[in-house]
Parts: structure tokens; sequence; C-alpha cells
């Protein structure tokens, strides 16, 4: 059998539990033979079937994730390592980066401290380093295995002397004292997946529930982080956070009670992903903000 016989004949196969079942087995051929898709389309569906693939082919059979399968996924055109450990990143979270790299909270556009509250793989926080080659940031988890593979990725883009990471929870009182803020830019993408969401296998049984789920409406963890994030930020700063398709009116509410202005930013879908909340009044101010036990004037 070739190469091309097997795509095939698992695209065939995978029909039944993938709307892209081609794309599917293409990867995961390309995986098995230690090339890039282009070259496997190129240079190789004539080649005799590896008998690695037919194991790959039956994992994803069973709604495992292409991602953990082959251990990577590309967000905003960089190579990310992933593990159940984190969420996948998905294409519809580029629209927090792409707002991320259009605000301009510090003097110096490039010299931003960023803060990236639930890092996961650290997709959003490296994307935007990557954007601002001046900038630093700080990626918090409350998982240390999420935490081992965004550092791993931050070594592999090249970005770990600008990205630190942390264990840290903001459901825990003084759980940002250490982190050495206020921030010019805070990137969240919280867990806000309603408890009883019909959600595809792959991802209710495969990613990490504690990134996912956040109470029966999924506002848990908005209704905690939002009235933080204005002591977070310094003077001008801006917090770019992720949300459901139907939770913009319910998460500027929240904004509002924490004394910020939102902004909606819709996906390539026309639903909203993301909302842009800044403090009115404060560009430019000086204010002091509490850091463990002491201050700092921002």
């Amino acid at each position: 059998m070739t190469v091309a016989d097997a795509i095939r004949d698992a695209a065939a196969v995978l029909a039944a539990t993938s709307d892209t079942a081609r794309l599917d087995a293409e990867v995961l051929m390309a995986h098995t033979l230690g090339v890039t898709r282009s070259e496997l389309l190129l240079r190789h569906m004539r080649d005799p079937a590896p008998p690695g693939f037919a194991a790959l082919l039956a994992r994803r059979q069973v709604h495992e994730p292409v991602a953990y399968i082959v251990g990577e996924q590309e967000f905003f055109g960089l190579p990310f390592r992933v593990s159940p450990a984190v969420l996948i990143p998905r294409g519809d979270s580029e629209v927090l980066v792409e707002a991320a790299l259009a605000a301009h909270p510090a003097p110096e556009p490039d010299a931003k401290r960023v803060l990236d509250c639930g890092t996961g793989s650290g997709a959003l926080l490296l994307a935007v380093l990557h954007g601002l080659p001046q900038a630093s940031g700080t990626g918090i988890d409350r998982s240390a295995d999420a935490l081992a593979v965004a550092q791993d990725n931050a070594a592999r883009l090249g970005l770990a002397g600008r990205a630190a990471f942390a264990l840290a929870d903001w459901h825990q009182p003084g759980w940002a004292d250490s982190l050495g803020g206020p921030f010019d830019l805070v990137l969240a993408n919280p867990p806000y997946v309603e408890d009883d969401a019909d959600l595809a296998p792959s991802v209710r049984v495969h990613e990490p529930a504690g990134a996912l789920f956040a109470g029966a409406e999924g506002l848990d963890d908005y209704r905690v982080l939002v009235p933080q994030l204005p002591g977070l930020l310094a003077p001008g700063g801006v917090a770019l956070v992720e949300i459901g398709h139907a939770q913009a009116d319910a998460v500027t509410a929240l904004a509002a009670q924490a004394g910020m202005e939102a902004t909606l930013h819709r996906d390539l879908g026309g639903r909203a992903r993301v909302l842009e909340l800044r403090v009115p009044g404060m560009q430019g101010l000086e204010r002091k903000i509490p850091l463990g036990k002491g201050t700092a004037t921002a």
C-alpha cells in the first residue's frame, strides 16, 4: 500500500468522527514520516505506507485531537508544543493577539510589560512578545504541568530571556503580589465554558477541564478576575480578555462595575471574541499599586 492509498483509506475511516478527515490523515501521515505536510504531498505520496501510521490513526478514531497526537499546533504563525496539560491554541484566539499588538499603552510602542493570566501553552504571551521585540512578560497558571509546556515553548521560540512563568491562581488572595506589576498589557483567556455545554468528545474528553469550565453560565472566573484587572494595569494600560460568543454583555457589565470601559473585537466568523478593557482617565496619571508588603508608583 502506498502513502496515497493509506491516506485515502484513513480519510474514509475518519469521516465518521472528524469534519476534517482528509486533513487529519495527511497531518498524521506527515508526522509518521517525519516530514512537513507540503513535503508529504509533493514528494512522498507514492512511497510505501509506514507501519507506524496505523497506531496514530487508531488514536484519532477515538477522538484524540490531532495536535495532541503530533504534539504541536501552529498559532499566529508560530509552532507551539502542546500536551493534554494545556488547551490547544485555536485560530479564534489570534484576535486577542492582534488586538494586543494594535494597542499602544506604553510611551514606546514595543516597551511593554505583559501579564498573561492562565497562560497554558504560553501561546498568547509568546505570540505577543514575538510581535513586540522590546517587550517582556510573565505568564501565570495554576497548573505546574502547563507551565512546563509554556517554558519549553519560550525556549524553542528563542523568547526565554523575555518570558517568565509563575505558579499562581487569581482565586487566591495576594496571587499577584510577587509578579512585579503593574503591567501595560494584561492578556486573559480564562475558563468560560458552561458546565453543561455540548462539546465535541475531542474537547470534553481530552482537553483539561480546569481550563475549560467555569460554572453554569461560564462566568465564574470572569467574576473573580475582571474586578482585579484595574489593580494590575499601569496608567493607560489595556486588558484583553477572550470571551464566549454570547458573553459580551455579561462581561462588559462586570467590567463597568470595576470602572472599566470595553471595546468588542469579533473573530473572522463575526462572533464576539475579545473585550479590550481600559480604565478611563488613567492615561498618563500616577497611581500607587500594592505589591506585596510595599507599594510601587506607576
